[in-house]
């Protein structure tokens, strides 16, 4: 299966629950990394790793595909 007709597939319920949690980890480390106020350094590198962890789940949940059984 191609790349591109694997990020078409329907993906599985589970894995659907993972990429918005995953959406969410990179809106909050989003917000940590831009924040416009001082925040200490320790809050910036956890918003840069909360993007990072949210972007590989996100990727993987959407790589996952349902497969129907025969």
């Amino acid at each position: 299966m191609k790349i591109k007709d694997r990020l078409k597939s329907k993906t599985p319920k589970f894995f659907r629950v993972v990429r918005t949690v995953g959406i969410s980890l990179v809106a909050a480390g989003g917000v940590l990394v831009a924040a416009p106020v001082a925040i200490p350094a320790g809050l910036v590198a956890m918003g840069g790793y909360l993007i990072v962890a949210g972007t590989v789940a996100t990727a993987v949940a959407q790589a996952t595909v349902l497969e129907e059984k025969k």
